[in-house]
This record gives structure tokens, C-alpha cells and sequence, in this order.
């Protein structure tokens, strides 16, 4: 009998690490992944369908090369899909001039020398006129290399491209605990023992609970989409309502992006002060009118023209860390163990990079985007 069953084991395929294992597979890797559910599934952080896209990553400089690096390899990705997974329409950041939205942005794009283009207050109310009351002091920044990504569809092609490449897939399979042995790691699994050299947890919002010493927090995340008021209104058609951020005088930043593919207009608030913890083993994932009446109230005075109930609500797991950055690397040096966590709502866009650097990592090669603010060790 073998003694391993695979040199790595990738545990939780979505966004994070469905990339991984696809990266794994394609560099040659005999590497199996484990999914507690089905890729692609709605009962994590990467549904929804449709994520936002952007280079002018204001949240670390260090972002910008991951951003762009991903960019790549969601191209590389949708050509072996044959499918189109990423959509170009480009992106609306709305501010303050010197707020974290659109100053955030500006920034970044003159840092790092990013394609953008501003708006006056008065030609962004023209150009893109379901955004009203907007503020004389806000700008509106244009970044024509933004916009949406499939979620879904994006975790089913990364997982079918690591198959073609021989990655082993275990689905409805669940990682009770796992020991640290000589020279491996040996995972207790609802089907069973898995042995393996090195082990990839991307488990989204269950990774403190297999990862001690992780300061991580999972809130809940409301996503809310609504119909216009007036059927075929195409001042919400993605092209006229394309993705984007609003930061209002009060600090609220609104998100969101227009119909398209049969979708509603999607809309959010980012980092509600008021967003819940939660336990992601005893998740009440039933939705009420506390997860859309904020959003709601805001709509007439700044967007109006929808229905003032969403068509549908779906909820997200979101995982926080203390300074908002990812979690990427080897626990305390271990050789055995690499994680991936702590998206902070800004994680699915950076999949693709995230997926090559989790890769090499484990081949024990320099990663091709410096990641080194994203150390799991950094917080002491």
C-alpha cells in the first residue's frame, strides 16, 4: 500500500481553491481536491453571479500586480473553457476626490500607471444618469480594464482544466480533522483517511476552525438584486449601468452593476457596520427585511427608477481580517501546510493570481506576484 495518496491535497474548491488546483495540476502535481458540497455551489463566498473586476486595486499597492497578473490568467482560463467568463464593459468609481473610493482609485492608477479617465459631478450625472444627487465635491473615475466575472461558471472551468490535467476531485466529502504527521498530513475525511505530503486549505469562512491562530471573522453579506420600475429600461442595462463603487458623504459605499444575462440590477453596501457574525456550521441562511431595508431606503435619493423591493436576495459568507489584507502562506513555516483565507470582499477578483501563487508556494518556488504582506504570520 502507498503510503500517500496524493503529494498535495487542495481542501475547498471555490474561487481560491479551484485556481489552486487547476495551477497544481497543469505544473504536473498529483494533487486532489476536496469539496464538502459541489463546485460551483451557492453555501459560500463565490456566488452570486457576477463579481467585479478591477485593476485600480485601492486596498494595498501590493495588489496591483496580483490584479493584473489574474487578468492573464482569466483570459488563459476562458480560452481553454472555450467559454466567456469575463466581461470588459469597464468600471465607475464615485467619490469624494479624496476619499477611498475615487482617491483611492486615482491613486492607484497613477502609481501604477492604470488606464483611467474623471468626471465632473455635472458630466457624470450626464453620462450616467441613474446616479443622481451626486455631490458637486465627487468625481467619477472611469477604469476601462474593470468589469464582471462569472463566478460560478469561472470555479466549474478551473476545476474541469485541473481534471483534464489528472487532478483527482472527492465531492460531498468533509474534512472532520487532520493530523500533522512526519513528512505529511493525514485527513479524516466523511469518506475516509487521506494521506498526503502537503495540504492547501482554502475553506473560505471555515478556515479558523481548521487553522488555529488565525484572527479571522466570518459576517454575513446580503446580495440583493432589483427589477426597474420600467420594463426594458435600458438606462440599467450593464452597458449604460456598468460596474461600480459609490462612496456617499457619509462614508456608506454602495456597489453594484446592471442587468445583463437575464441578471437584475446587483447591488450591495460594502463593510456594513451593522453586518452580523456568524458561525458558518449553524448559518441561518433564510433572508428578511433586515438584510435589504438599509440598502433600500437609499435607492430613491440615489438610484432611482428601481422597485422598492429586490426581485431576490441571496447571502454570502464573508471573512475579515484585521487589516483587511489576505491570509497567504505557511502557518508558522510549516512545510506541511499552506492556507488561503481572509477574502475581506475584495478576494474573487485576484483567483487566477491567487491560484499560481498558492501553487508555487507549495513547489516551494518564489511566487510570480510578491505576497509577502499576505503572511499568516505577520499578526504576531
Amino acid at each position: 500500500m502507498a503510503r500517500w495518496d496524493a503529494e498535495v491535497a487542495v481542501v475547498g474548491l471555490g474561487a481560491w481553491g479551484a485556481c489552486a488546483l487547476w495551477q497544481l495540476a497543469e505544473r504536473g502535481v498529483d494533487v486532489v481536491g476536496v469539496e464538502r458540497h459541489e463546485p460551483g455551489h451557492s453555501l459560500g463566498s463565490s456566488h452570486g453571479g457576477s463579481r467585479m473586476f478591477r485593476v485600480t486595486c485601492l486596498e494595498h499597492p501590493g495588489l496591483v500586480p496580483l490584479a493584473r497578473r489574474s487578468r492573464e490568467l482569466w483570459s488563459r482560463l476562458e480560452d481553454s473553457a472555450d467559454q466567456q467568463l469575463f466581461f470588459p464593459v469597464g468600471g465607475l468609481l464615485i467619490g469624494p476626490k479624496d476619499g477611498r473610493v475615487a482617491g483611492g482609485t486615482l491613486t492607484a492608477a497613477y502609481r501604477h500607471g492604470i488606464e483611467v479617465s474623471t468626471l465632473t459631478a455635472q458630466a457624470l450625472r450626464f453620462h450616467y444618469p441613474r446616479h443622481v444627487r451626486v455631490p458637486e465635491g465627487h468625481i467619477g473615475v472611469r477604469e476601462p480594464s474593470a468589469g464582471i466575472i462569472r463566478p460560478e461558471l469561472s470555479i466549474r472551468a478551473a476545476v474541469k482544466r485541473a481534471e483534464k490535467y489528472g487532478a483527482r476531485v472527492l465531492t460531498d466529502t468533509r474534512i472532520a480533522t487532520y493530523d500533522l504527521v512526519p513528512d505529511g498530513v493525514v485527513l479524516r475525511t466523511s469518506q475516509g483517511e487521506l494521506r498526503v505530503r502537503q495540504v492547501v486549505f482554502t475553506v473560505g469562512s471555515w478556515l479558523s476552525s481548521l487553522v488555529g491562530g488565525l484572527p479571522l471573522r466570518t459576517v454575513r453579506m446580503p446580495i440583493t438584486w432589483y427589477r426597474p420600475l420600467e420594463e426594458g429600461d435600458e438606462s440599467f442595462a450593464l452597458e449604460q449601468f456598468p460596474v461600480f463603487m459609490r462612496e456617499l458623504d457619509d462614508g456608506t459605499i454602495l456597489w453594484g452593476n446592471g442587468t445583463e444575462g437575464g441578471h437584475d440590477v446587483k447591488l450591495g453596501i460594502e463593510d456594513r457596520a451593522d453586518a452580523l457574525p456568524l458561525d458558518p456550521e449553524a448559518y441561518d441562511r433564510s433572508v428578511g427585511p433586515g438584510d435589504w431595508s438599509a440598502l433600500t431606503s437609499l435607492l430613491p435619493a440615489k438610484l432611482p427608477g428601481l422597485e422598492p423591493l429586490p426581485s431576490k436576495v441571496a447571502v454570502c459568507m464573508l471573512t475579515r481580517t484585521p487589516d483587511g489584507q489576505f491570509v497567504i502562506g505557511r502557518p508558522g513555516g510549516d512545510p506541511r501546510v499552506v492556507v488561503a483565507g481572509g477574502d475581506n470582499a475584495h478576494g474573487f477578483k485576484h483567483a487566477t493570481g491567487i491560484g499560481e501563487a498558492l501553487a508555487e508556494i507549495v513547489r516551494g518556488e518564489e511566487t510570480t506576484v510578491p505576497i509577502g504582506f499576505m503572511s499568516p504570520n505577520r499578526f504576531g
